[in-house]
């Protein structure tokens, strides 16, 4: 058995269908240039004010895969948790998030198969209430047996 999981982590045998965790984050200019710097995505649609506005989005927007990022943040600490290793994930972005946006990442379980330790989940980011991305994501989850 695994004794040391970190708290808070729900191994395969303990989840179920329907089972969500969700978190909430601002996303402030700072969150989109550290982004910028990391990825080298440099797009001055999420930068340049003036460049921006001249664009479909009548303004900076986020990076889609900051965005994305919260997902991965709520499996990898929450739903399954720590240990969950990410084996894929599909992505559709609906509407753009602006610096100053509450985006809230929700992780809901669609489907367990026990018997290779993997779990579909599906993912949605909201804005007020409104969808921006959604998706579906397949993870190993953690577990107390040794394989």
């Amino acid at each position: 058995m695994l004794d040391n999981l970190p708290r808070g982590t729900i191994c395969i045998e303990d989840l179920e269908i329907g089972m969500t965790r969700s978190l909430s984050k601002v996303v402030t200019d700072r969150d989109i240039e550290l982004f910028a710097e990391v990825s080298t995505d440099r797009n001055p649609v999420h930068l340049d004010d003036d460049y921006a506005q001249d664009t479909i989005f009548e303004g900076r927007i986020a990076h889609g895969m900051l965005t994305a990022g919260l997902v991965s943040a709520v499996i990898g600490e929450q739903l399954p948790g720590h240990g969950t290793v990410y084996l894929g994930q599909t992505l559709k972005f609906l509407a753009p998030v602006r610096p100053g946006d509450l985006v809230t990442a929700e992780v809901s379980v669609l489907d367990i198969d026990h018997s290779k330790r993997r779990v579909q989940l599906n993912t949605v980011c909201f804005v007020s209430g409104k969808p921006v991305l959604k998706g579906e994501a397949t993870v190993l989850a953690p577990s107390r047996k040794f394989d």
